[in-house]
């Protein structure tokens, strides 16, 4: 997803446009890898997960590969949505996935870890992109894209064969499917809640390396290595998971969630010093996926018979809210600047917090989608 990022400036200047015009590239990917998550979740519970999956990686190959020959600007964002839309199966289902084969007892601590998987991949991206840039051209990013996906994907297509992971069988219609999660009690809360988590923090998040930037005069290279402490955050959540949960079990992990993201918001809001946002991002990361990762783990209850088309609507309400909060929160950087933002999205996220761990018992108690 990230790794075409770094290749801004280059690809600007192989078509002969501007930065803002080549960044189509990154848009093409976003758009393509949300809205087709209707279509994933429904697919794979009937064909299988895995094996829908480990296709989507085999397409998704050949969609990179050719991005390397494409010939113009427009070529290569129409080959870049290709590939959004076939490597956006692959988290969605792989959560699906986990939640057939793993009991929910120990469903968070195996998500969690899971978790570690596409951070590193979302730190490592842009990295490799831009420096097999560097050192054998822009061509060459995308031709080991799509040999990784490859790689992978076959690595995969064996244990998708012997695959014995729940499948529907029968062709089901995917709006019927939609329309049964939505009318579950136990769904709505969980679905709602991801759509404002990505409101407000993805909303917020989107502009602390430009408010590090102009705050600090960072550097591009040492905004990006500011931004980049969230994964730190993030990796520290997934080695600590099953001990978290333990202690304080969901409640307890998603109000604590919150608290932390409330604080890390006030730091960056208040407290104007570069080792204090440095800290404040990377403990970001930890309170975030203290939170987020307990929605996942429910994502995969909210419809046990329809888990692909579950964990992708999921995927889906924070693609849209995600999309919404980064315009919303655009206006109001310049309308106030970057701190009352800040401070609006760590309350809201609080409040939310406070929220959902109110209802985490009641969502234990009722029936998922299809049973009520």
């Amino acid at each position: 997803m990230r790794v075409a990022e770094p290749l801004l400036p280059t690809l600007a200047r192989e078509f002969g446009a501007g930065v803002r015009e080549a960044s189509v590239v990154l848009a093409a990917v976003s758009v393509a890898y949300g809205s087709f998550q209707i279509v994933h979740g429904p697919l794979g519970d009937r064909v299988g997960k895995l094996r829908l999956a480990t296709a989507a990686m085999l397409l998704a190959a050949v969609a990179a590969m050719a991005c390397a020959a494409a010939s113009s600007l427009e070529a290569l964002a129409a080959l870049r949505f290709a590939t959004g839309m076939f490597s956006g199966a692959i988290i969605p289902l792989s959560l699906a996935w986990i939640g057939d084969h793993v009991d929910y007892a120990h469903r968070q601590a195996v998500l969690g870890r899971f978790v570690a998987g596409t951070l590193l991949g979302q730190s490592f991206g842009p990295l490799l992109g831009g420096t097999l840039s560097d050192l054998a051209g822009w061509h060459t990013t995308f031709v080991a894209l799509g040999a990784a996906f490859l790689l992978v994907g076959f690595a995969l297509a064996a244990d998708a064969r012997h695959d014995r992971g729940k499948t529907s069988g029968a062709p089901v219609a995917a709006w019927r499917q939609y329309l049964a999660i939505l009318r579950s009690p136990r769904a709505r809360p969980v679905l709602f809640t991801v759509g404002v988590e990505g409101f407000l923090f993805f909303g917020a998040f989107g502009f602390v390396g430009a408010y590090a930037h102009q705050r600090f005069g960072l550097s591009d290279t040492a905004t990006g290595v500011l931004v980049a402490g969230f994964g730190v955050g993030g990796v520290a959540y997934s080695l600590l998971v099953r001990q978290l949960v333990g202690r304080v079990g969901e409640a307890g992990l998603v109000v604590a969630g919150g608290v932390t993201l409330l604080g890390c918001f006030l730091a960056l809001a208040c407290v104007p010093l570069l080792a204090v946002a440095a800290t404040a991002v990377g403990v970001m990361g930890l309170g975030f996926y203290m939170f987020h990762n307990t929605l996942q783990t429910h994502a995969t209850e909210v419809a046990p018979d329809a888990r692909g088309a579950g964990v992708s609507f999921f995927a889906l309400c924070l693609f849209l809210g995600q999309a919404a909060g980064v315009s919303t929160f655009g206006l109001m950087v310049e309308r106030f600047g970057h701190r009352w933002p800040f401070v609006a999205a760590g309350a809201g996220l609080a409040a939310l917090a406070w929220w959902f761990s109110a209802r985490l018992m009641a969502l234990r108690s009722r029936p998922p989608a299809g049973y009520e």
